[in-house]
């Protein structure tokens, strides 16, 4: 474990002291943790100095709007100091307080992200605008992610019938503001009250009274072996990425088609995971150039208990149905069959992502 947020219950801002107090404990018994906030901005521009203090290393505000017409449209009031103000009176506030607070970060020399979840129909086409001035104001990474709507969550656009993006809305949308500002394109939206890891939520394995039963054994000196170890695995897997980049001027990349491939992988930067077994799908984008990573995309695994369920693998074809190739350690003959049917490649390998990305591309489009 590398970094501790914290995100609520409901925003850490509005619950100040127990927020700052839980970070003074963790800093005094593990200094190395990095910890980091978020919130949708409101009090931030309060607490400033107090974030400082602490040594938060980055905090993320959530910024789905700098326009409060459109801002009207998602946030029907605003509790602030106290009082409720509806319709665009509260959204203004909003909207100051967020740009204020960015601007407080900037000057505080604390590195701030800004997560924007992307509505359909509401604020699609307003988010290069909203890019451009959290960029203006010293943000350093643009979290754009879809709006989760699913009914059954009872929230308000579910509710309504608002529906998210797809992910090539999604795609197309932060294709039109990256070049400004690095984007991330890695996000799961993992839970704010998630234990585990991305992608594997482990949080019915451990009940409060877990937790207070669990023996206090931290070891800095046992951490920084295992960082090392992690660094250098990094370095590994790096050096292979290196090797299989493109050299520039082997053929002009203007005249090289682009392609999405799905990789299967456990992570590590390999094409490391069985067909069956993967939970998620890894979009990379690929041209003569470069393998460039463009998001992750969630699907049922095929396996079940040893067999694989024939509406399972429809529901993951349709899913990655824009890809030309699945790249996995292992496909069985069934949903090979099938995949290839459904007019993709199917790449097994064992290597690092850009490589058999790099390989794939070659045999299946170069030479075409």
């Amino acid at each position: 474990m590398t970094v501790l947020g914290i995100a609520g219950p409901g925003d850490p801002l509005a619950n100040p002291e127990k927020t700052f107090r839980t970070f003074e404990l963790i800093a005094e018994q593990a200094p190395d943790i990095k910890l980091c906030l978020s919130t949708n901005g409101l009090m931030l521009p309060d607490y400033i100095d107090r974030i400082k203090a602490l040594n938060v290393d980055h905090v993320t505000i959530t910024i789905n709007m700098v326009d409060p017409a459109i801002g009207e449209k998602i946030y029907p009031w605003v509790h602030y100091r106290r009082k409720r103000y509806r319709g665009i009176e509260g959204v203004r506030i909003l909207h100051e307080r967020q740009m204020e607070g960015l601007q407080a970060l900037k000057d505080a020399d604390i590195l701030c992200k800004v997560n924007s979840v992307l509505i359909p129909g509401i604020n699609d086409e307003h988010m290069p605008e909203v890019n451009a001035a959290i960029r203006e104001r010293g943000a350093f990474l643009h979290n754009i992610m879809p709006l989760i709507s699913a009914p059954e969550h009872g929230t308000y656009f579910g509710l309504n019938g608002q529906r998210g993006p797809n992910p090539k809305e999604l795609k197309q949308v932060q294709d039109n503001c990256s070049g400004n500002m690095k984007l991330m394109r890695h996000c799961r939206q993992c839970r704010a009250d998630a234990v585990g890891l991305l992608g594997e939520d482990r949080s019915q394995e451990f009940t409060k009274q877990k937790f207070m039963d669990m023996p206090v054994d931290y070891s800095l000196e046992t951490r920084q072996a295992v960082h090392i170890g992690i660094e250098q695995a990094k370095a590994a897997v790096a050096a292979k990425k290196q090797a299989a980049a493109r050299i520039p001027g082997e053929r002009s990349v203007k005249t090289s088609p682009k392609v999405l491939v799905a990789v299967a992988t456990k992570g590590g930067g390999l094409v490391n995971q069985h067909f069956g077994h993967a939970k998620e799908f890894m979009i990379y984008e690929v041209d003569a150039a470069e393998a460039k990573f463009i998001s992750h995309r969630k699907v049922a695994d095929y396996c079940q208990g040893g067999y694989g369920e024939e509406a399972m693998l429809k529901g993951i074809i349709d899913t990655i149905s824009d890809c030309k190739a699945v790249l996995a350690s292992k496909i069985g003959p069934c949903p090979s069959k099938q995949l290839q049917a459904a007019g993709l490649v199917v790449v097994e390998d064992y290597d690092v992502i850009e490589a058999v990305a790099r390989r794939f591309y070659d045999e299946h489009v170069l030479k075409r």
